[in-house]
């Protein structure tokens, strides 16, 4: 059967130092991308990033991009869109936190909630209007698997993601038929530079197995991925234990 996908040509990556974002933007290199921006806080990390795009033949710039500064996303992600179309714009920034650290320092839990969820929720308005005023698109959004239950050893990094997951899927809908397409990703723990988990995590992945289920589910146009793929039934299970029972889980 012929191989009718076609990769984007152009691709905006927001969190430009991200494992997944880059490991995405190599295997879409190697389809059909040719030209790729990568936003993040200026860095070495990003200079060099952007020169091992540039050595795969992709035409590659550096924007300036701080997730906490959400009144600086129009002009510097608008700016973007203002050089000429961009066919996909993968949401990749995200902090973990530290769980123990943030339940006693408030102003650190903020900070986790405020990258995670509501500059994403401003960067992903900005983009998800450029994409629609042009009448063409992929917003790719990376959520987790954290963000189907809350849980204990997690719960601060989990609740924003469980905020963003929700706020993709509302605004796939409101996109909807616009020509935009929206699609949420949620891995299970990733652990770069090794196949799978190791003992007590099955369900891990690298960045290069978390692209490798972008791509296809661009291809597929689907609204929402799992990595693996089994996660979805184990989730589906898992948000029907009950609390108390859920409490005792070594989750």
């Amino acid at each position: 059967m012929q191989d009718v996908f076609r990769a984007p040509q152009s691709l905006l990556v927001l969190g430009g130092t991200s494992g997944i974002g880059l490991a995405t933007a190599r295997r879409l290199i190697a389809r059909r991308t040719r030209t790729v921006r990568l936003a993040g806080r200026p860095s070495p990390a990003l200079t060099a990033a952007a020169g091992s795009l540039r050595a795969l033949g992709a035409e590659v710039r550096t924007v300036p991009f701080d997730a906490l500064d959400p009144a600086s996303h129009g002009e510097r992600l608008g700016g973007v869109f203002a050089e000429g179309p961009v066919d996909m714009v993968l949401l990749a920034f995200g902090v973990p936190g530290d769980q123990a650290r943030d339940e006693t320092d408030p102003a650190a839990a903020v900070r986790v909630a405020g990258t995670n969820y509501t500059g994403a929720v401003s960067a992903g308005l900005v983009c998800a209007g450029a994409l629609q005023a042009q009448g063409h698109g992929s917003l790719v959004v990376l959520s987790s698997v954290a963000a189907e239950r809350a849980r204990r050893a997690d719960f601060i990094y989990g609740s924003s993601k469980a905020g963003l997951d929700a706020f993709a899927q509302g605004l796939g809908d409101a996109l909807h038929g616009t020509g935009v397409h929206v699609m949420v990703v949620r891995p299970g723990p990733v652990r770069p530079g090794r196949a799978g988990g190791r003992p007590g995590e099955p369900f891990a992945s690298t960045p290069e197995e978390v692209a490798t289920a972008i791509e296809r589910g661009l291809r597929r146009r689907a609204e929402t991925v799992w990595v693996p793929g089994v996660l979805r039934p184990v989730m589906a299970a898992v948000r029907h234990v009950p609390r108390p029972l859920f409490r005792r889980l070594p989750v």
